[in-house]
């Protein structure tokens, strides 16, 4: 029997989910959490085999947690979900170890067959996020900046375009407003801009604030 948790802020989304894993006959969701913080939490009091996370969430977001989840146990296998298919988060995230990432817009019978492949370690990505990570892979196609961006600075940009202070974004990630500041200024050299207000206007111009604010 292969043990899933299931993580996701929408609680409708978490229940469907939820009832089409249970009906399946070798599936079963041991857990669900709400934010990142609360599956980082339930990773470490339980056994699972597949965890099917949310990538846009309050909190520290998807992202950050599956990159603490996979520090304290590699052997989980990560599904991330997300009604974004496109940008740098599914390269990121893949980059990360996460082995799955399904679109919300996928078919039903899209979650199965993923939790079916990511078990035996192989890779599963839905139809959408293949095709544009392949296009985004061809010369001269993929224009954005923030494609060079690393996952840490990713989610500090997502974490300035929700309007989060210094304070609360280094004690969301764990890390000292120093060593926020030091990515902050490092992600504005990358991106070549001066302060927040043209970080914003960027994340405009290659629609990243419509990720950060969901």
């Amino acid at each position: 029997m292969i043990s899933v948790l299931l993580v996701d802020d929408h609680e409708l989304v978490r229940t469907g989910i939820e009832v089409l894993l249970n009906s399946a006959d070798d599936i079963v969701v041991v857990g669900v959490a709400k934010s990142g913080e609360e599956a980082i939490e339930a990773v470490q009091a339980m056994s699972i085999d597949v965890l099917v996370m949310d990538v846009n969430m309050p909190g520290i977001g998807g992202t950050e947690a599956c990159r603490r989840i996979l520090q304290l146990n590699p052997s989980v296998k990560i599904i991330a979900l997300s009604i974004h298919n496109d940008g740098p988060i599914p390269q990121q995230l893949l980059k990360l170890g996460v082995l799955g990432f399904i679109s919300k817009g996928s078919p039903v019978d899209e979650m199965l067959k993923a939790i079916k492949k990511v078990i035996v370690g192989e890779r599963y990505l839905c139809t959408e996020v293949a095709s544009n990570l392949a296009f985004n892979a061809l010369p001269g196609v993929n224009d954005s900046p923030f494609s060079k961006l690393s996952p840490r600075e990713s989610e500090i940009v997502m974490l300035i375009l929700q309007g989060r202070a210094i304070k609360e974004m280094a004690n969301l990630l764990g890390l000292s407003d120093k060593t926020v500041n030091t990515y902050r200024y490092r992600l504005y050299d990358k991106l070549q801009i001066k302060n927040d207000v043209e970080l914003t206007r960027l994340a405009v111009k290659f629609g990243h604030i419509d990720m950060a604010l969901i």
